[in-house]
């Protein structure tokens, strides 16, 4: 099957997940990633340790279809393996702060220096200028400082989601800004930086809030997870778990209010549009949590379908692991490891093309798996990697 992105070498600088699952969507649509890391392993990959090796879950999934390269570019010989690396590149992934970027040869001057059509993807917490360029941060950062987390959990207490989105985003709008500039060098043959960062992502998917502030000052609080621009949205309590009801829209209400079977909500001015349900959310939720008590989360599911209102159960990762719509359409790969004892689902690349899909073709690799391969491609004899070795170069 034809790879989108074959030919494509990446060399992928990333730590933990918004720099690294950016090399890895390249590398599903077919670029070669090498993923280049501490001599001794760097810490994303024993985040969460699963394996007898203490290779970590995240990096499960951050590494697969990536060669894996040992390296130390702070030294002078490293430095070298570098240039010669970025001499053989297209594309350059780091989410590093600015400043280490240029201490480590990796910022742009340096990088077409060597190869003038090279594409930087570059990735921060904060981007380049302003004063907060050269702060680190961790995805946490962006859903602290964009809104989200104030207008999670409750006034008493703001909530950072559990899984780490704004990184996944981040990750995300890399790999795309990264296509259009690979498209770009078809048609013009030069390189260019691709710019991400964690607070660019978060302001993004909070944006909404702002407008509406800068708007009309609208100065809203967290209210856990029921919806403020519409109703019935939020999680119940059922005999024997818990559910998600998400409404949006007149006709939706009303499948809602035929389903309780009370046309009054229908004819009250408190719930005449979305706007209007949503600030009067809490009233539709308190009926809607009485019925769902009442109901195991079963029962309330199927009569949910029955009458087409968005809902779904609140699973827990067994759950997740468990669910018949994941295993009907095959969504996690099951993929082998030194010292796993079972295969990791790893799920696969999560936009499916028609006719090119993204595909999980290697397991990820152990920590220096093919730093002899690569530097022997690179014109080193077995002797001098050897040498470099034992210097803790490779």
């Amino acid at each position: 099957m034809s790879k989108i992105l074959e030919g494509i070498r990446v060399l992928d600088f990333g730590r933990y997940i918004a720099g690294p699952y950016c090399g890895t969507l390249l590398g599903d649509l077919g670029a070669e990633v090498i993923r280049i890391e501490k001599i001794d392993g760097s810490e994303d990959r024993f985040l969460s340790p699963i394996s007898d090796k203490g290779d970590g879950a995240l990096f499960m999934q951050m590494a697969r279809n990536k060669l894996s390269m040992t390296l130390n570019p702070m030294k002078p010989e490293g430095r070298k393996i570098v240039q010669k690396l970025v001499a053989t590149a297209d594309v350059v992934v780091a989410n590093l702060p600015p400043d280490t970027l240029k201490t480590m040869g990796l910022d742009y001057e340096s990088l077409a220096a060597i190869k003038p059509d090279i594409i930087l993807t570059m990735i921060s917490a904060f981007g380049t200028g302003g004063p907060y360029a050269n702060r680190v941060g961790f995805d946490g950062l962006g859903q602290a400082m964009s809104g989200n987390m104030y207008m999670s959990g409750t006034p008493d207490q703001p909530v950072k989601a559990y899984a780490p989105f704004i990184d996944f985003g981040t990750a995300s709008l890399s790999a795309f800004g990264t296509m259009a500039a690979l498209f770009e060098r078809q048609k013009t043959g030069k390189g260019q930086i691709v710019e991400a960062s964690l607070f660019n992502t978060a302001l993004t998917m909070m944006n909404g809030a702002a407008i509406e502030q800068a708007a009309i000052k609208r100065n809203r609080t967290a209210t856990l997870n029921r919806s403020q621009t519409s109703a019935p949205a939020d999680t119940f309590k059922t005999k024997d778990g818990w559910v998600l009801v998400q409404s949006v829209g007149g006709p939706l209400f009303k499948r809602w209010a035929d389903l309780m079977g009370e046309d009054h909500w229908l004819e009250d001015k408190r719930f005449k549009d979305d706007i209007s349900r949503g600030d009067n959310g809490e009233a539709i939720s308190e009926r809607l949590g009485a019925w769902c008590a009442e109901r195991t989360s079963q029962e309330v599911l199927e009569a949910m379908e029955e009458a087409r209102l968005p809902a779904g159960p609140v699973l827990s990762p067994q759950q997740v692991l468990d669910d018949p719509h994941i295993a009907a359409k095959g969504l996690f790969q099951p993929v082998e490891y030194p010292g796993l004892d079972i295969p990791a689902p790893l799920m696969k690349t999560p936009v499916e093309l028609s006719e090119t899909p993204g595909e999980i073709r290697t397991r990820p690799p152990t920590l220096g798996e093919h730093t002899d391969q690569l530097m022997e491609e690179l014109g080193y004899s077995a002797e001098e990697i050897s040498d470099l070795r034992e210097k803790r170069v490779v």
